[in-house]
């Protein structure tokens, strides 16, 4: 990357010829101008950093052209020059916006400096100002030991040399966001300007005015220019969270200005030159949307050249523990709750649960335990979780890959959860399974127990999926209540109860009335 694109405006073609030829050799890229109309042309469609400008021009002087060149962009440095110097032209110069004046003839040496300090002046006043929002400090991604984190953690990193656009995939509250920020702040762009911009639920036309700006009377309300989003990002990122919700006209002209780097803004008739490497960001699937024609073919090609995919939360579950870590640290200093743990009841409760709002859901149940909590400990009672936020029986595209026994197991998990059960699945099943599941009909205020049939073949299907009861209780001999690895509590089984050898008692009253084990034929543990 050059040291700037610096605009030189001049009549005098030999004074001209000199500075290009300098700023050249000390690394700038130079365009040229000998009045002022073609200086507005050039510093509209390429963009100049720095505008070093004589003060006489066949056509106007140099503040006619600043203040042209302040509407269009207020971040233009600009030097003007002068063989006519008074005290009373400077200070002229510098009120009206000029960053800097100089008589002739210039030191060159000095001129290139000065150039040079002002551009970057000029990127550190825009990578403030873009980043201003977003916040200073990046978050790592990749929290966890998992094997899906650390393989998207590997992909990522190898994203990091290219300047490709980038498309991250995931459901809603997986930090994709945060990924985004992750691959700017390691990447060739740094110490470039970081720019978001949400495009769910926005209009056609405010979507393509954020995007690429406004001139003066471009519709209604445009009462003065705007620059847009582009321009605010250039040589930097922009990052497009939800791009499957982008309006077809507007992804028309977000290709453009991916493959051309041009663009115009609205109102206007001559294009502006931008550098921006594009990440995006989406919870749907954009290939079905370019089958139902709701999103362009050839933009999904372009943006979908380096895939990422962020695994939902409940594709994780050991990672829960460092991610709940990480997050009361923040809580506990955002509300002022110094010191403040987690109950490793209420840990292995969060371990469980499907979380269909992801991190962020998670996050949000945290802030409610530390609030609602009475002491430093978030015990299991200080847990509220967002109900009717996803259908438990809702199978995502992850559950599709699994086998009958993993989406049993998943199935029997998630209804326990919403019934507010703490029971554990202790494992994957040590055998296939050989019959479907039987379908969860409910009944009355027991729908959790009902998940399985009654009396030995639910107590033994649970056992075969992985769900492993502790010794059981001896306070009510010979038929005890059961209880679960994770300390399910004995009225989670709604008064349900197992004899020594696992057979249902239901509401039956007193050792003498057992029933007698079933005889099975052709049941649910046993194959036909």
């Amino acid at each position: 990357m050059s040291s700037g694109r610096v605009l030189i405006v001049d009549d005098e073609p030999t004074s001209r010829i000199t500075v290009r030829d300098f700023l050249q050799m000390r690394g700038f890229e130079v365009l040229e101008a000998q009045n002022c109309a073609v200086a507005r042309e050039l510093q509209v469609g390429e963009r100049p950093e720095a505008a070093v400008v004589d003060y006489a021009l066949p056509d106007g002087n140099a503040f006619d052209l600043l203040k042209v060149f302040r509407e269009s962009d207020p971040g233009l440095a600009v030097v003007i020059l002068t063989g006519y110097g008074t005290i009373d032209l400077a200070v002229r110069a510098i009120r009206q916006g000029a960053d800097h004046f100089m008589t002739k003839p210039v030191a060159l040496d000095t001129l290139a400096t000065l150039v040079e300090r002002l551009i970057e002046a000029r990127r550190d006043r825009r990578h403030m100002r873009a980043t201003k929002l977003t916040g200073s400090r990046v978050i790592d991604p990749f929290v966890g030991t998992s094997r899906v984190i650390r393989e998207l953690a590997e992909e990522a990193r190898r994203v990091l040399a290219s300047e490709s656009p980038v498309l991250i995939r995931g459901e809603t509250g997986s930090g994709k966001g945060t990924l985004a920020q992750w691959i700017h702040a390691h990447g060739s762009r740094a110490s470039e300007p970081f720019v978001d911009l949400n495009c769910a639920g926005l209009s056609r036309e405010l979507l393509e005015s954020e995007l690429f700006g406004h001139e003066k009377g471009a519709f209604t309300g445009a009462v003065t220019s705007k620059p847009g989003l582009f321009e605010a990002a250039d040589r930097g990122t922009m990052f497009l969270d939800e791009i499957g919700d982008l309006h077809l006209d507007v992804q028309a002209k977000l290709l453009k200005a991916l493959e051309n780097k041009r663009f115009r803004r609205l109102g206007e008739v001559r294009e502006r030159q931008v550098d921006v490497r594009l990440v995006a960001a989406t919870h749907v699937d954009l290939a079905a949307r370019v089958r139902d024609g709701s999103f362009r073919t050839d933009l999904y090609f372009r943006v979908h050249a380096l895939p990422l995919k962020v695994p939902a939360l409940r594709e994780r579950p050991e990672d829960i523990r460092v991610l709940a870590g990480q997050i009361l640290v923040t809580l506990a200093t955002e509300l002022r709750r110094p010191g403040i743990v987690i109950d490793p009841m209420a840990l292995a409760h969060l371990e469980r649960y499907a979380w269909p709002g992801n991190i962020r859901e998670l996050r949000n149940v945290l802030e409610r335990a530390v609030l609602y909590s009475s002491d430093a400990r978030i015990g299991v009672e200080s847990l509220r979780f967002d109900e009717g936020a996803a259908p438990a029986s809702t199978l995502s595209n992850h559950d599709a890959d699994l086998t009958l026994a993993e989406l049993e197991r998943i199935h029997i998990a998630r209804v326990l959860a919403s019934e507010g059960a703490r029971g554990a699945c202790c494992g994957p099943p040590r055998h296939p399974p050989q019959h479907p599941l039987p379908e969860d009909q409910g009944h009355g205020d027991r729908p959790a127990w009902r998940v399985l049939s009654s009396g030995t073949a639910r107590s033994s299907r649970l056992k075969f999926l992985g769900f492993r009861p502790k010794s059981m209780e001896t306070a009510h001999r010979p038929a005890a209540r059961a209880t679960w690895r994770a300390g399910w509590p004995a009225e989670d089984f709604h008064a349900t109860w197992l004899d020594s050898r696992g057979a249902h008692r239901g509401d039956r009253r007193g050792a003498e009335r057992r029933p007698r084990r079933p005889r099975h034929r052709g049941g649910i543990d046993r194959p036909l």
